[in-house]
């Protein structure tokens, strides 16, 4: 029994040696490289673009090649387009008075304000046929109205429209043509952001600011 005992002891000894010996090997480790990796080539960057901040001014109707007579009615529409608008949303300001200088206008001036209307009519049939002229001539008061509609701008805009109407009313008939060559541009300059008004309601900040605000 002893010597049975003791072989025994002996071949669990041995199993547990051979199965040590078909672990596998631990994986080889490899140290870290002080290579430094290759630095890829630098992509071309675009310029920067320009960006606009703040408000944009509505643009005049742009048209095609006029005559002279084409220029001076499309002047005259266009201070009739500024004064209509005035009158529609100037009203907040009573003493410029828009509302009566525009009615007025119509009244004083209705012989060349409907030769300027006939002759931007035929502007537009040169170009378009007389076909598609009065679609055109439609087409072109919608934008030009829309063209003095600024909100941006409202304030500086009523100033220059209630002076302009003043001075239509005070040309006699038949010379309104030469004085709303003068006009235009004047009402036209009225529109840009920031006409007429303080530097610090224009002014934009392109980093912002913190404000604190103290409550008593």
């Amino acid at each position: 029994m002893r010597i049975t005992v003791l072989l025994l002891a002996s071949a669990i000894v041995v199993g547990v040696v051979s199965a040590g010996t078909v672990a596998k090997p631990a994986k080889k480790v490899v140290a870290n490289s002080t290579k430094p990796p290759a630095k890829k080539p630098a992509r071309p960057t675009a310029p920067p673009t320009a960006i606009r901040v703040g408000p944009k001014a509505p643009e005049a109707v742009k048209l095609r090649a006029t005559t002279p007579q084409e220029a001076e009615a499309n002047a005259i529409w266009n201070v009739r387009a500024a004064l209509n608008i005035a009158a529609l949303q100037c009203q907040f300001i009573p003493f410029l008075a828009t509302v009566r200088n525009y009615n007025d206008m119509l009244r004083h001036h209705s012989e060349e304000l409907d030769r300027a209307r006939l002759t931007m009519l035929d502007h537009f049939k040169r170009y378009d046929s007389a076909a598609r002229s009065q679609n055109s001539f439609d087409q072109y008061t919608t934008k030009t109205y829309n063209s003095f509609s600024s909100i941006d701008a409202q304030l500086p805009f009523c100033e220059a429209a209630g002076l302009a109407g003043r001075q239509v009313l005070t040309v006699p008939k038949g010379q309104f043509g030469p004085l709303a060559m003068k006009l235009n541009p004047q009402l036209r300059s009225s529109l840009e952001p920031g006409v007429g008004l303080p530097l610090v309601l224009t002014r934009v900040d392109i980093e912002p600011r913190v404000i604190s605000i103290v409550s008593d």
